[in-house]
């Protein structure tokens, strides 16, 4: 699928970047892997992690940056848009900064790709896109939005956009699991509300995600994995349970339980094994595109409360084990 392509990572020093990187290289005889990102300290530790691999080129730029999307592009076939700020507090405290990174940049990432030529763009998204209460999940949304409507005016090109949906990334940076395992040495962790529960997903599965979704994807759909939920009390316990919980209370702009699918949505949404494709609403959109997926009810929903595959305590210790972080 991807041997022989150029392909370009946006936030490729990130956990979900150097996954891919990782995993692409292990799979595929790829022509280029281009690392886009803003951090030149970032890049070089990273380019002394992997080496000096012939296939890696490293890109100083930032998706606000039009202009140097523009040049990047030249010549890439596929591009992951990972890039993105995504600390809930932080975005509502500079909230037209996360509109400058998280929706203008997307349409910068549109406007390049259709320009320069690129078959395939995949972006990143997240549950907090789903009837968003913070403004990093309103601007997901609307980076969201922003793709699937990319595909009304390609025209001719055949340059494709697809989403990619998914919960928690365990042990991801900025994720509550890294938190939790400088906590514990103190004895108390921290749990805002002893009912919460979120959907978990490794960032291995992240990535496979994204491989089926450039292998299955038409353009226009929100691919959305199934993927297990866990209770933070249940997390708190599988890290430390040695450790005191002090309920301190759901922070601003957090929700008691995550949505990945609407019952809006679900009209228009096809079931497979092991993921659920959001197809988009627009005429130019063939319904038979994805012909062996199962049609969900109109009442059916996607939250991590009611979700039916649940993380147990033992499980999530083993997927602790093989963290690198």
């Amino acid at each position: 699928m991807l041997n022989g392509k150029t392909i370009l990572v946006t936030g490729g020093t990130g956990s979900f970047g150097k996954k891919f990187t990782r995993m692409v290289l292990d799979r595929y005889d790829v022509n280029k892997l281009i690392i886009f990102s803003r951090d030149e300290l970032k890049q070089a530790q990273m380019r002394a992690e992997f080496g000096d691999n012939p296939k890696l080129r490293f890109f100083i730029g930032d998706v606000r940056d039009k202009e140097r999307l523009y040049r990047a592009f030249d010549g890439v076939d596929v591009v992951i848009h990972a890039a993105a700020l995504k600390r809930v507090p932080e975005c509502e405290y500079n909230p037209f900064e996360a509109i400058k990174t998280n929706v203008i940049g997307a349409q910068n990432i549109i406007d390049a790709a259709i320009d320069r030529g690129v078959s395939k763009i995949v972006a990143l998204s997240t549950d907090k896109a789903v009837n968003p209460i913070n403004l990093y999940g309103a601007t997901k949304l609307c980076s969201d939005k922003l793709f699937i409507a990319g595909n009304s005016y390609v025209g001719s090109k055949d340059t494709r956009f697809a989403v990619v949906r998914y919960g928690n990334v365990v042990g991801s940076r900025g994720s509550v699991v890294p938190l939790f395992l400088q906590l514990k040495e103190a004895g108390k962790l921290p749990i805002t509300d002893p009912r919460m529960t979120r959907f978990w997903i490794t960032l291995e599965e992240g990535v496979e995600m994204v491989f089926a979704t450039l292998e299955k994807m038409q353009g226009g759909e929100i691919f959305v994995p199934k993927i297990p939920s866990m209770k933070i009390t249940d997390l708190a316990e599988a890290i430390a349970p040695e450790c005191e919980l002090e309920i301190v209370g759901i922070r601003p702009g957090e929700k008691l339980h995550e949505m990945l699918i609407t019952g809006s949505d679900a009209r228009h949404t096809l079931e497979f094994e092991n993921y659920y494709i959001i197809q988009p609403e627009f005429s130019w959109w063939k319904l038979g595109n994805h012909k062996d997926g199962k049609p969900l009810t109109d009442d059916f929903e996607y939250t991590s409360d009611k979700n039916e595959e649940w993380l147990t305590v033992e499980e999530m210790r083993e997927m602790l084990k093989n963290l690198e972080l």
